[in-house]
C-alpha cells in the first residue's frame, strides 16, 4: 500500500531532502510513500543527483513549486524510473482533465509549448528508490524558459491533492494486478 499526504506548511526544497527515510523522519510516515508540499526550490549544482546536469554546472530554481517527494521500498532503479514516468503522465492527465491545461510529456518532464513546467529525478539509496518531481507555481528565477501553475490558472493545492489520489490508486491497482494472475 502506498501512503500519501499533502503537507500544509511551506517547505523549501534544496536537494538534501531527497534521501532515505526523510518522509519517515520528518512526517512519521513509514513505508513506501509520496508527500506533496509547496515551497521555493533552490538546488545548487553540488546537490544535484543528475550527473548530466552536474557536469554542466546546472542548478534548479523557482520562486515556488509544488513538490512531490517519494520513497519506494523494493523496486529497482529501472522500476523507479518507470514509476516516475507514470507519475509524470498522471500529472499531465490531472492538468488536462481537471484544469483544461494541455501539456506535452517528454521523458520525465512536462512542457507547455517551449516552456518547462516541471523538474524530475529518481535515484537509488541503499534501501529504496527516491523520487522528486517539482511543478512550477511561480517559475521566477528558473535557469530555463519556464511556466507555472499560477499563470495557467491552476490551484496548486487542488492539483497536488488530485495527483496524489490518482497516483495512489494507480499504484494500488498495479500491486493488485500482480496478485490476481495465475502463473504459467
Amino acid at each position: 500500500m502506498l501512503k500519501t499526504q499533502f503537507i500544509e506548511k511551506s517547505i523549501p526544497y534544496t536537494g538534501p531532502e531527497l534521501r532515505p527515510h526523510f518522509i519517515l523522519s520528518q512526517f512519521k510516515i513509514q513505508g513506501s510513500a509520496v508527500i506533496a508540499f509547496r515551497g521555493p526550490c533552490d538546488v545548487k549544482t553540488d546537490e544535484l543527483v543528475d550527473w548530466e546536469d552536474r557536469l554542466v554546472n546546472d542548478s534548479i530554481r523557482a520562486a515556488e513549486m509544488v513538490h512531490f517527494l517519494g520513497e519506494f521500498f523494493g523496486p529497482t532503479l529501472r522500476e523507479g524510473v518507470w514509476t516516475q514516468r507514470l507519475f509524470v503522465s498522471i500529472l499531465g492527465e490531472v492538468l488536462r482533465e481537471k484544469f483544461s491545461v494541455s501539456t506535452i510529456r517528454t521523458g520525465d518532464d512536462l512542457w507547455i509549448g517551449d516552456r518547462k513546467l516541471s523538474v524530475s529525478i529518481v535515484t537509488s539509496s541503499a534501501v529504496s528508490q527516491l523520487l522528486h518531481i517539482g511543478i512550477n507555481i511561480d517559475p521566477a528565477g528558473a535557469p530555463v524558459k519556464a511556466v507555472g501553475l499560477s499563470e495557467l490558472g491552476v490551484d496548486p493545492v487542488a492539483f497536488a491533492r488530485e495527483a496524489l489520489t490518482r497516483f495512489a490508486a494507480e499504484f494500488s491497482g498495479i500491486v493488485d494486478a500482480c496478485t490476481k494472475v495465475r502463473p504459467v
